[in-house]
């Protein structure tokens, strides 16, 4: 097994929103982003589940496996999907074009400590949408603002090619994060926007993703600061190591610092960079101004999906809840109420 050259793991909580702005709370599980091998990454999926099964004295049993899988796949059976490729910095070698669901069942057999039943493979959209389902039948829209971000809704069958029969809907995962591939979103691409494309593990691919999504929004208000700071508008002029530095500005620090401005002054410091007061305004002014941007892209995605439901059950009005989930949405002091009321402005 190759060692781990990265990995950070993130915890979220599930929260689910219908857009008369009610919430719903539940448990998810951990989410592992790494840089290595397939064995590296099925080392994470495999012993996070041993863990629970241990937790909930389940290791006796044969259980079925619900697999949420957050990444763009070409999903041929129920317990069968091919990756298309990583995104949201993954980068896990022999594993595109491969068969998710069947990996993870040949590293659980490797293990042989525990045995797992049938397997449904969903991604993580959908997962979100069915578990607000349990709790709000009118959900038809499961949409994640995390690491990455994506969205799935109910289309009618009439529309979906290649499925027989034309009565109910099904499921849709629109991978929107890959919208802009085309070039279709290059009019309000930033420099900054490019620049971290380019730097990107995959260049090129899911643009839209990368201009509001948590794995690079703390990227971008770095290169705003930088580019300031060298035209001298900020720190004198002076940039910081650590400033200066791809990656040392996590995205969390955005939510942090538009929470005040002593939270400013002090990641300001940790960053060791000369500030004033001046400058703390600016810098949360830039993070306000980012983190803003990407909830109306949200919004604006948001309310494509609505409308498109919309016009296709040529209906005047639609009333419907939307699961959301992810840490971006959740974490940020603002980013629920901001996508709220762009949503109902572009609507």
């Amino acid at each position: 097994m190759e060692p781990v050259k990265h990995c950070s793991r993130v915890c979220p909580e599930h929260h689910i929103v219908d857009v008369k702005g009610q919430f719903f709370l539940q448990n998810r599980s951990q989410l592992c982003s790494c840089k290595g091998s397939t064995q590296v990454y099925n080392h994470f999926r495999v012993s996070g589940q041993n863990t629970f099964l241990e937790s909930h004295n389940l290791k006796g049993q044969t259980l079925p496996l619900g697999f949420t899988f957050s990444f763009p796949c070409e999903q041929l059976e129920i317990d069968k999907s091919i990756l298309i490729r990583w995104t949201k910095g993954y980068n896990c070698s022999g594993v595109e074009g491969k068969d998710v669901v069947q990996l993870l069942k040949e590293a659980i057999q490797r293990r042989g400590d525990y045995h797992i039943g049938s397997v449904a493979m969903v991604n993580d959209t959908v997962g979100t949408m069915m578990s607000c389902g349990y709790r709000d039948q009118s959900c038809e829209i499961g949409m994640i603002i995390g690491t990455g971000t994506n969205a799935c809704y109910m289309e009618e069958m009439t529309n979906v090619k290649g499925i027989e029969g034309e009565d109910g809907r099904m499921c849709i995962n629109t991978e929107w994060g890959g919208f802009g591939d085309d070039k279709s979103l290059d009019d309000i691409l930033t420099e900054f926007d490019v620049e971290v494309d380019k730097t990107s593990i995959n260049p090129g691919v899911h643009i839209f993703e990368k201009m509001i999504s948590g794995m690079y929004l703390g990227e971008i208000v770095r290169l705003v600061l930088v580019k300031m700071t060298k035209d001298k508008l900020l720190f004198k002029g002076q940039i910081s190591e650590a400033l200066g530095t791809p990656g040392q500005f996590e995205t969390k620090a955005i939510s942090e610092i538009e929470d005040g401005l002593e939270n400013a002054m002090k990641i300001l410091t940790e960053l060791g960079l000369d500030w004033d007061p001046v400058d703390a305004s600016v810098v949360r002014l830039v993070c306000d101004t980012i983190s803003s941007r990407s909830a109306h892209l949200c919004a604006a995605a948001l309310a494509t999906l609505v409308n498109h439901i919309r016009n296709n059950r040529k209906l005047d009005h639609l009333k419907t809840t939307v699961g959301v989930d992810g840490t971006v949405y959740r974490k940020h002091p603002t980013k629920q109420c901001v996508k709220r009321r762009r949503f109902k402005v572009i609507l």
